[in-house]
């Protein structure tokens, strides 16, 4: 494995993942970023699609799951209904009897969890997975940040939790920011109504806003050092036979960013 590199693809049982190679540095976390790549969907939403709510079946989306849970070793995913929205949800040691009622599909964007075998799952097919991992307190996040969760600063909130519920310090974390709309294509004509002012300074003579810069300058307002955030750099737009894309393909699956504690 390269390790000057930032991210390394991980191919198995036909699924391909992306890993942050200072996540793997952590012998405490197993993560991955998957691909589209390798599960039982048929077009569109070909084949590793963990989207409920895309249109594919439920038996065929349940199986994709339990592959990509498989893959990295079982445990008890949580998966969220994602409304993007800037509710976060804390996940404790001390809550662990209501485990069962956790592993649904709770409302909210963004867990944050210090429970061992919990799989905190973010489905995206354009908005930005952001993982965060605590090394010192052994507490992990995951945050889906669309252009809603740019704007209402979801990295902030989930940082208050890490820091108000977890007792984790700014300059631990370690931030990986997964594929998503890139600056190349992140176009946004009607931005004045969508978007607040002191947003505008990140966009471009052609009303494409980047919103990768967007969330690192979110994340270091919060304490979180440089030299500790992540990119993946990869757009999603552009990239439609590696991950799915609404803009691209508007009917299409969601790609799941996975983080757990082992």
């Amino acid at each position: 494995m390269d390790r000057q590199a930032p991210t390394t693809l991980v191919s198995q049982e036909g699924t391909t993942r992306l890993e942050f190679n200072r996540f793997n540095d952590l012998p405490f976390v197993a993560h991955g970023i998957f691909t589209r790549v390798g599960g039982f969907s048929t077009a569109p939403f070909d084949s590793l699609n963990v989207g409920l709510s895309a249109g594919d079946s439920r038996e065929t989306v349940l199986k994709n799951r339990q592959l990509i849970s498989r893959t990295l070793g079982g445990g008890t995913p949580v998966y969220l209904n994602q409304v993007h929205s800037d509710t976060v949800l804390a996940l404790k040691k001390d809550d662990t009897g209501n485990l069962p009622a956790m592993a649904g599909d709770r409302v909210a964007d963004a867990v944050v969890t210090d429970i061992p075998g919990l799989a905190l799952v973010i489905q995206v097919a354009d908005c930005q997975a952001v993982i965060l991992v605590d090394p010192v307190k052994r507490v992990v996040a995951n945050i889906h940040s669309g252009w809603k969760g740019s704007v209402s600063n979801i990295i902030a909130r989930t940082m208050d939790t890490m820091e108000g519920t977890f007792g984790s310090s700014p300059g631990d974390i370690l931030a990986g920011i997964g594929p998503s709309l890139g600056p190349c294509c992140a176009e946004f004509v009607n931005y004045r109504a969508e978007i607040p002012e002191h947003l505008w300074h990140y966009k471009d003579g052609n009303d494409h806003f980047d919103f990768w810069r967007i969330s690192r300058d979110q994340l270091q307002e919060q304490g979180v050092n440089a030299w500790n955030i992540v990119q993946a750099e990869i757009c999603t737009r552009c990239s439609p036979d590696t991950y799915f894309s609404y803009r691209h393909e508007k009917v299409t699956g969601r790609f799941a960013s996975v983080i757990k504690i082992i």
